[in-house]
């Protein structure tokens, strides 16, 4: 797997938030969101390929409980099938951070699924020349279904900005089975605390109404958006 960084840190999003957690960040990206907050693993893929029992070694070496594969996005890369089988066998909790677009049988404990909205489309950002592909695929319903189904546990993130963002992703909620209000986390587009902050108070005000979670990015809070946090 191509990996532009793995390192410990603490969970700063969804219903692990707070949780210790060792990152490993899959290189490359088959979306190109135009607020993508990793560019180095996705517009500008960096990193090493790194042999899966290499990862393995590496992860160990933090006796962290909790391991997060995320990118980019991990559920393109060929050896994420065989990567997560092996920290499940380590006795390790596994949680996948994944667009949900592409379906692999992946073992995990927790399906960290953020179907991407029309905001994250990049018809201004490096000419638009992403945008018609971006749009093709940034929802995938049946493997949105199918990744709900396979795992012990869910979520559903949704990156919003404005009110026409919480309608799309309801209307997309409206087309799925066997989530729970609970399951659904409303997280502010921006990656300072500033931006973060602005759309707070508009954004608790519709998790109270619809009966959604907050999802607060505890990362920038702490560390500001910067790398191997």
């Amino acid at each position: 797997m191509k990996i532009a960084e793995l390192f410990h840190s603490i969970q700063g999003e969804g219903k692990l938030v707070g949780v210790p957690s060792v990152f490993v960040r899959a290189s490359g990206c088959n979306l190109r969101c135009d607020w993508c907050d990793t560019p180095y693993a996705s517009w500008d893929p960096e990193g090493d390929d790194v042999a899966v029992g290499r990862i393995i070694e590496r992860v160990l070496r933090y006796n962290c409980r909790h391991v997060v594969l995320t990118g980019g996005e991990p559920m393109i890369m060929p050896d994420v099938v065989e990567l997560a089988e092996t920290l499940k066998a380590q006795g390790l909790h596994v949680t996948v951070e994944t667009a949900a677009t592409v379906y692999k049988p992946v073992q995990m404990d927790l399906a960290s699924l953020s179907p991407k909205l029309a905001n994250s489309t990049p018809h201004g950002r490096d000419g638009g020349r992403f945008a018609a592909a971006h749009e093709r695929q940034r929802i995938n319903v049946e493997v949105i279904q199918r990744l709900i189904d396979a795992a012990p546990d869910r979520q559903l993130k949704f990156v919003v900005s404005g009110d026409a963002d919480v309608d799309e992703a309801k209307r997309l909620l409206d087309r799925l089975r066997g989530w729970e209000a609970a399951d659904v986390l409303l997280m502010p587009e921006g990656t300072t605390t500033g931006a973060l902050d602005a759309r707070a108070g508009w954004l608790t005000d519709v998790c109270k109404r619809e009966g959604f979670r907050y999802c607060p990015r505890l990362h920038i809070a702490l560390f500001g958006n910067t790398r191997g946090t």
